[in-house]
């Protein structure tokens, strides 16, 4: 299903991130960073949770708000009972609509916001997301302290808190339109192959927005997609050009972007997790559409949606992707 949005904005991001963020390419563009997983915090999930407090402090600071201004707060992470938004969301005090879609939830926040004041209901929000690397590797595998090794295919869980602000005020950049994926499973079960395992899901959801809007494949200046990594957006290429006959000559991946690979090895394919995306979308591509130098943009946020116990069931794994479009003002 795709939505075609009126007069819904993306006025403000923030993005709060960690050590291994600060080392890379893009962290220039950040609000604020970590030199260590703790934040001050006892725990990595307290951390997690300082993580979203922090970055929408910096974004109300930014639009000149206060929390009573705020309608409604959309947001989501990766641990189980998205414990690093609801604690958060304790001391932020604003409405809050919880959203999971693993590390598409970025996207699928932002869907329900610009859905939600495309109908009138509200006349702002506050999107955020969060992932920290070592509440989601002590989550989905082993404690970081472990020491396990990984295959060249695993991706680097992100450690970033990022928040959005969305209302009617013409600033920022314009959403467009977006579009809901349909859950696709291929019949993967290797949990250290995500990039394969969503592939199809964002193969499927670029193909369902083209169709929908009527847009060739080349209309955006950038399609951005979540985490797939280095391996993923190969499949992805792939699986475009020969289920569905389309070649993207502006795709990219966030996952590849975030890291530097050749000073960190740890990452090997590339990052993951909620904030992967955005830490790209909120900070580098919402400035450089600022400036003009992007003009239309597609964010599609990947989403592998795996259970440790389904996984230990024999299961396969099942993805999702969403996609939302982004106009510059200028």
């Amino acid at each position: 299903m795709t939505f075609k949005y009126k007069n819904v904005y993306l006025n403000e991001t923030t993005i709060v991130a960690g050590p291994y963020e600060q080392q890379g390419p893009l962290a220039h563009t950040f609000d604020k960073t970590y030199d260590n997983l703790y934040f001050n915090k006892k725990t990595f999930e307290q951390a997690e949770s300082k993580l979203i407090e922090e970055s929408v402090e910096l974004l109300l600071y930014k639009v000149k708000k206060i929390k009573s201004d705020i309608d409604i707060h959309i947001g989501g992470d990766l641990l189980n009972q998205l414990t690093a938004t609801n604690y958060a969301s304790r001391n932020i005090g604003i409405p809050l609509l919880g959203v999971y879609s693993a590390c598409a939830t970025s996207v699928e926040g932002l869907i329900v916001g610009s859905n939600m004041l495309d109908a009138g209901q509200i006349k702002n929000c506050v999107v955020t997301v969060s992932s920290h690397n070592a509440s989601a590797e002590k989550q989905f595998r082993y404690p970081v302290e472990y020491g396990g090794p990984k295959r060249l295919t695993s991706t680097f869980t992100s450690t970033a808190g990022c928040s959005a602000y969305l209302s009617y005020n013409r600033c920022g950049v314009k959403i467009d339109s977006a579009t809901v994926g349909v859950v696709q499973d291929l019949g993967i079960t290797d949990t250290y192959h995500m990039g394969a395992v969503m592939a199809p899901s964002a193969a499927y959801v670029i193909r369902k927005h083209l169709v929908d809007t009527k847009r060739d494949a080349n209309y955006y200046d950038l399609i951005l997609t979540g985490d797939l990594g280095i391996y993923g957006l190969n499949i992805l290429k792939e699986l475009l050009q020969t289920d569905y006959h389309i070649r993207i000559n502006n795709l990219e991946d966030a996952a590849t972007l975030i890291f530097d690979s050749d000073k960190n090895k740890d990452v090997h394919a590339g990052g993951s997790g909620p904030s992967c995306l955005p830490l790209v979308a909120y900070g580098d591509v919402m400035q450089k559409m600022q400036r003009g130098e992007l003009k239309k943009v597609l964010l599609v946020a990947t989403g592998a949606l795996m259970s440790p116990t389904m996984v230990n069931q024999k299961l396969s794994i099942p993805a999702i992707a969403h996609a939302i479009s982004l106009e510059a003002l200028v």
